[in-house]
């Protein structure tokens, strides 16, 4: 299991390839991936960059344990969660979750829950910088 929260740029399908290669060969037979990019547009406005915030500490915490539920309800195989903080430009990844299973159902079902525990519950705040100004996004608001 891996998580992490980074401040950079990051390569989502680089990141996914290296890590699976930790992975016992064999021991999987479906992976599911989902990676958020930064739109440039939300509710009716244009948005050029963002901020993205998190409480460090609380914040991996939280993640891990969306990781270790999953394993456990799914009988994972393994599990990861990147995500990026600080500022961002449309199009840059957010976020990466990738969940390896024996059967794809498994893996399909896990990567859903991670995603959507992580975007309804994890300590992250996001600022938009549109054309009308900048403002703080509810945390219900899709990525």
């Amino acid at each position: 299991m891996k998580i992490a929260i980074i401040d950079k740029p990051f390569a989502p399908w680089q990141i996914l390839s290296e890590y699976q290669q930790t992975l016992k060969s064999g021991c999987y037979g479906g992976t599911a991936v989902f990676v958020g990019t930064m739109r440039d547009f939300n509710e009716e406005n244009e948005v050029r960059g963002m901020t993205l915030e998190h409480y460090p500490g609380m914040t991996e915490k939280h993640l891990e344990q969306i990781c270790l539920d999953a394993i456990d309800r799914w009988n994972l195989v393994d599990a990861l969660i990147i995500h990026r903080t600080g500022d961002l430009s449309p199009n840059d990844p957010i976020v990466l979750v990738a969940a390896w299973s024996a059967h794809r159902k498994e893996a399909f079902e896990a990567c859903r829950f991670m995603i959507e525990d992580l975007k309804h519950t994890a300590p992250f705040w996001k600022k938009e910088k549109t054309n009308k100004g900048a403002r703080w996004v509810e945390k219900n608001t899709p990525y």
